[in-house]
């Protein structure tokens, strides 16, 4: 888990991360706001991570909380053999900035000027191979952040001359599915899944290989 701090860690739910980070050291922080502008920081917080300590990582996984992952079957369907140079996720192609303030995606021309960003794969759930997760946080370091942290991910591959591979249709769902054991047997991740939701359906998906058509 990882999260930026601020000058927001206060407070019961601030105190519970504190001790399950003490317990059992699983939880990254720096010194921002937790807010929706500083998932680019967030997410190149999680990258330099893996670059310094899991710098032989195959692969790095980057996924928000409210997503159902099914991550044995991203592997067996996407991930063997181990790949280099590698990307996927649900794929983006030709997305213009939104230029009105009235969005909460708003970016400023002053902030990005280009009319359209380059493929980037989006990012309430995609995978990087391990070398592309590190070239992609050394390639951050000489570009200008922008507050959009899948699209500047985007940016990053642009400059690694990088394509994002996309996967067969129906694997990464960027909107909500209904849960369907068999369904969800046979697909990667779904997004608009709370926590309390996943307690309750992973328990089900459980023995799905065995039970569910291939």
């Amino acid at each position: 888990m990882q999260e930026g701090t601020g000058r927001t860690g206060q407070g019961p739910l601030a105190l519970s991360r504190r001790t399950g980070g003490a317990r059992y050291g699983d939880l990254l922080q720096q010194d921002f706001l937790d807010t929706y502008n500083n998932l680019t920081l967030k997410t190149l917080m999680g990258l330099e991570w893996v670059s310094k300590y899991c710098p032989g990582a195959a692969y790095v996984l980057k996924a928000d909380q409210d997503v159902f992952l099914n991550p044995a079957y991203l592997v067996r369907r996407l991930l063997l053999p181990p790949k280099r140079g590698f990307v996927t996720g649900h794929v983006y192609r030709g997305t213009a900035p939104l230029r009105s303030k009235l969005y909460k995606w708003y970016v400023p021309r002053e902030v990005f000027a280009e009319a359209t960003y380059p493929p980037y794969c989006g990012g309430p759930a995609y995978v990087l191979s391990g070398d592309v997760a590190r070239g992609v946080f050394g390639a951050a370091q000489r570009l200008p952040l922008i507050n959009m942290e899948d699209a500047f991910v985007g940016l990053c591959l642009r400059a690694l001359r990088v394509r994002p591979a996309p996967p067969p249709p129906g694997l990464f769902n960027m909107q909500r599915v209904p849960f369907e054991r068999c369904r969800f047997a046979r697909l990667v991740m779904v997004h608009h899944y709370e926590p309390a939701e996943l307690l309750r359906v992973w328990p089900q998906l459980q023995g799905a290989d065995a039970a569910c058509p291939p």
